[in-house]
C-alpha cells in the first residue's frame, strides 16, 4: 500500500498506509488525520480538504481540473501548490506522497 505523509501546520506528521484507488482525502478521514474536514464528503463542492502538495510531488499529482480550481478560490491561504485532497487519487506512483495542511480549512 502507498504511504502518504500529512504534515499539520504545527509540523506534526501522520504517515499512513493508503488503499490505492481512494482519494488522499478519504485516506485521511479513514485514518483520522486531523486537519481534513471533508465537509462535502469528496464531491469537490467545498474547500475543506485543502492541502499543499510537496514540491517534489506536484508533477505526479497532476494539475487541478477547472471545477477544482473554482473550489480552491474558497480555500484559505491558497498557494501555487494548493490542491483539494478529494481530487487526488491514491496510486502506487504516489507512494511516499507528502502533503501539508493549512492552519484553517476554508
Amino acid at each position: 500500500m502507498p504511504k502518504i505523509t500529512y504534515i499539520e501546520h504545527d509540523g506534526t506528521e501522520h504517515t499512513i498506509d493508503a488503499e490505492a484507488g481512494i482519494s488522499v482525502m478519504e485516506a485521511a478521514v479513514k485514518n483520522m488525520v486531523p486537519g481534513i474536514d471533508a465537509d462535502c464528503g469528496g464531491a469537490c463542492a467545498c474547500a475543506t480538504c485543502h492541502v499543499y502538495v510537496d514540491e517534489t510531488w506536484r508533477e505526479k499529482t497532476g494539475k487541478p481540473e477547472s471545477m477544482e480550481e473554482s473550489m480552491l478560490d474558497f480555500a484559505a491561504e491558497q498557494k501555487e501548490n494548493s490542491r483539494l485532497s478529494c481530487q487526488i487519487k491514491v496510486s502506487d506512483t504516489l507512494d511516499g506522497l507528502v502533503v501539508r495542511l493549512p492552519e484553517f480549512q476554508g
